[in-house]
């Protein structure tokens, strides 16, 4: 059994913070997911009402369902948005739970549809769909994804039995099976991305004290654009959180700045970055993703980064000056003087 832990971990064990970034991904695709479940939890119950008001006992499974259905949604979102601000170290659980909330919520679906509703095929393609969707939209444990899909199979094994024979139940085992094996795939796939990575980051350095500089390969990385940098050096600031325009566009173009007027000012500036750092094969560094923007702290050496950790190199090299070149970094200054006073 220890030879088998060993091996597993060996193969598939990832650290939390190497998955911070995957958890912030995570978060942003509850973020999308869950609005959307809500609505349709939420526009069930109304139709249920509306129509069986009068005959609430009958179908008050249905409305205990939609109502967990609604609520899980509701703090999956709540969950969401409040886990943005979470340090690294804390990200992953965090900015994961949501997603447990929302799959367990889809494999309790299936089961409704199979037994509450009397819909067989359509329990378990809704149960198979949910398994599927969520190896292609998340990042998680195998372990525990398993868990939750044998826990809906339990329900459901024999109900399947009955409606559709044995060959039935062998074909919702084998797609049980095969979703496991891809569960597993992923996360061996995730590990050996993030391995190639931080070789990457032997490379990529962002220097903030005095004033910013970001290097590849001992080299100076040129953009076309001017305010380029300046957004790659609030992203870095940021530490891996996610930014949305209306952020960006106040940073580097004023707090009364018109995202009419600006906004594709800010998309020239993303697509310089994002060509800039293709032409140097530099990978999963810069992230957009649904209006938000980060940097993966993963894959980059900053001297930032390490004061914060505590670095003694680090803080020695501190001398007062951050980001000099940005109006913006001036109150960081002064925490960075504070707590390197304070060591």
């Amino acid at each position: 059994m220890k030879t088998l832990i060993n091996g597993y971990r060996e193969r598939y064990y990832i650290s939390r913070a190497d998955l911070a970034n995957a958890a912030e991904t995570n978060r942003l695709h509850a973020l999308v997911v869950s609005p959307i479940l809500f609505v349709f939890g939420f526009g069930d119950l109304i139709f249920l009402f509306a129509f069986y008001h009068d005959s609430l006992r009958e179908h008050l499974v249905s409305f205990i369902y939609f109502g967990v259905f609604t609520l899980f949604s509701f703090i999956a979102f709540i969950y969401s948005r409040w886990s943005q601000k979470l340090t690294r170290e804390k990200a992953y659980i965090h900015k994961t739970i949501p997603f447990y909330m929302l799959f367990s919520t889809g494999i309790a679906a299936g089961v409704y549809n199979f037994y509450i509703l009397g819909q067989p095929f359509n329990g378990v393609v809704t149960y198979c769909l949910t398994g599927f969707t969520a190896l292609l939209a998340f990042s998680f444990s195998p372990f525990y994804y398993t868990l939750f899909l044998s826990i809906g199979f339990c329900f459901l094994a024999k109900g399947v039995y009955l409606n559709f024979g044995l060959s039935g139940l062998l074909d919702t085992i084998v797609a049980v099976l095969l979703m496991f094996c891809f569960a597993l795939y992923k996360r061996r796939t995730e590990k050996k991305y993030i391995m190639l990575l931080k070789k990457q980051k032997k490379s990529l350095v962002a220097k903030t004290f005095g004033n910013f500089t970001l290097l590849y390969e001992n080299t100076v990385i040129k953009f076309s654009r001017s305010k380029s940098p300046e957004l790659l050096a609030y992203l870095i600031y940021k530490n891996g959180s996610s930014v949305q325009t209306k952020e960006l566009l106040s940073v580097l173009y004023g707090d009364h700045a018109d995202s009419e007027r600006y906004g594709a000012s800010l998309r020239n500036l993303i697509v310089d970055v994002k060509h800039t750092l293709a032409d140097l094969e530099i990978q999963k560094f810069f992230i957009a993703e649904y209006n938000n923007f980060r940097i993966n702290p993963e894959v980059i050496r900053c001297d930032y980064y390490d004061f914060l950790a505590g670095d003694p190199d680090a803080i020695k090299q501190f001398a007062g000056e951050f980001m000099s070149q940005y109006s913006w970094a001036e109150q960081t200054t002064g925490f960075l003087e504070m707590k390197a006073l304070k060591k």
